[in-house]
């Protein structure tokens, strides 16, 4: 899994753009917000990324902040969003706002971003709104976590979240994890090992 990188901007595009990292392209899909975080072409950047795989498709998609991907792993989360459709919400809306927009009920604002109909905002709003009320921890990782912990820690924890465990729960097998010098490696087989202990 590819989980950021840091590389020199080559071009920037409406929905993309391209970073030279050890002699290869990536292109990396972005929400308006993200792209217009970035400084201009020729500096170098360092972003969080998701790699998604289907079939014979890799898409890999780049977030300005743990926030800002925390919201795209919740929102692909519900069935019948996708990579892009979360994307184009999430350049329609910050995280923040995203929150207290579903929290609200506001299915009129879901729906004013191309692409999300009526029947998907309220589907939005119910998979995500109880979640919001009901967790001690209402910013269901909208908020950044204690910096004391390393990268892979807190990456560890916001994809675990998306998957729908508490944050609570997610942090402390992270924290049995790194107890036993298990919180190494890529995020992805970290995660493996963090799910293999939840579910036991």
């Amino acid at each position: 899994m590819i989980d950021q990188l840091k590389g020199e901007i080559l071009e920037k595009h409406p929905t993309y753009t391209v970073i030279m990292v050890g002699g290869v392209g990536y292109k990396v899909n972005m929400s308006i917000n993200g792209l217009q975080s970035l400084p201009n072409s020729g500096n170098e950047i360092q972003i969080l990324t998701y790699l998604h795989v289907r079939e014979d498709i890799l898409d890999l998609y780049g977030f300005f902040d743990s926030i800002e991907r925390n919201a795209f792993h919740l929102l692909t989360s519900i069935s019948g969003i996708g990579p892009k459709l979360a994307l184009t919400i999430l350049s329609g809306i910050v995280p923040e706002i995203l929150k207290d927009r579903i929290i609200n009920g506001d299915v009129a604002a879901l729906t004013s971003v191309p692409g999300v109909g009526a029947k998907t905002a309220k589907r939005i709003i119910v998979e995500l709104k109880e979640k919001f009320i009901k967790s001690q921890e209402s910013s269901l990782g909208f908020n950044e976590l204690n910096d004391s912990h390393t990268q892979i820690f807190n990456d560890t924890v916001y994809a675990l979240v998306a998957l729908g465990y508490k944050k609570t729960h997610a942090s402390k097998v992270c924290t049995e994890l790194e107890k036993n010098n298990e919180l190494e490696g890529d995020l992805e087989s970290v995660i493996k090992k963090a799910l293999k202990l939840l579910m036991s």
